[in-house]
């Protein structure tokens, strides 16, 4: 059983934001069968403080819109961060990031590139074959942003792109937009590797929150970023710190 240590209230959110949100039905994104209900919104442009605070009630992005899960009868998605200063890599983490120390990593603007999406198809096709998704999608509709700053991480292993990560950054906060990776280069455990080159980026310009998004319970594809300890939940508005 996890113990609480420490908590944390997230800044209250001005009304004159939170009236721009409506409610937006539709099939739960992650494969249950039940309804779901995002809280969102949409802009042009949003300065760095207001988009921290949203990120610290929970909300995620996608491409220019703001969101969170309201969905009836369901608290299934759970928004989880780390504080990079106090994250202690296991045994096994240490070893991915051993195994990958040849990985070059490479800092740019978001780039939707020929070879970008050949990879993201790729890895759609070969993880996520039962749904109908494509690359061009990803990119003009969810990565692309016009409301932070938005990079990719590009993970090479000589001339081989292992992995593209997608992130917004800030200086008070670093949000983990998403990650995909050669499927062939499996062995390098490159999600894994993500999120600890992820928290070294953290420490490297002193950013103090790396948001990774939700975790869901049963989801191991979501569950597994609990491995990084210790982490926060935001439960019943609170971000409760445990290990």
């Amino acid at each position: 059983m996890q113990k609480v240590v420490s908590s944390a209230v997230p800044p209250r959110l001005t009304p004159e934001l939170l009236q721009q949100f409506r409610q937006v039905f539709s099939e739960c994104p992650y494969g249950f069968n039940r309804p779901a209900i995002y809280r969102q919104a949409g802009f042009m442009h949003m300065d760095e403080d207001t988009m921290g605070d949203l990120l610290a009630n929970g909300y995620r992005r996608n491409g220019n819109h703001m969101y969170t899960m309201q969905c009836p009868g369901c608290a299934d998605c759970v928004s989880i961060r780390l504080d990079p200063a106090r994250f202690r890599p296991d045994r096994n983490q240490k070893r991915v990031w051993r195994k990958n120390r040849d990985i070059r990593v490479q800092v740019t603007p978001l780039t939707m590139s020929e070879e970008h999406l050949r990879l993201l198809d790729k890895f759609l096709r070969l993880r996520f074959s039962s749904i109908d998704q494509h690359a061009n999608s990803y990119y003009s509709q969810f990565f692309l942003t016009s409301i932070s700053p938005c990079f990719e991480l590009r993970y090479w292993a000589d001339d081989i792109l292992v992995g593209v990560s997608i992130i917004d950054a800030a200086p008070g906060w670093l949000n983990a937009v998403y990650f995909y990776f050669d499927p062939d280069q499996g062995e390098r455990s490159p999600g894994t590797f993500n999120i600890l080159n992820l928290v070294h980026f953290c420490r490297k310009h002193r950013i103090p929150w790396l948001y990774l998004g939700y975790c869901i319970d049963g989801l191991s594809a979501m569950n597994y970023k609990k491995r990084f300890q210790p982490y926060e939940l935001l439960l019943n508005g609170v971000w409760q710190s445990a290990e």
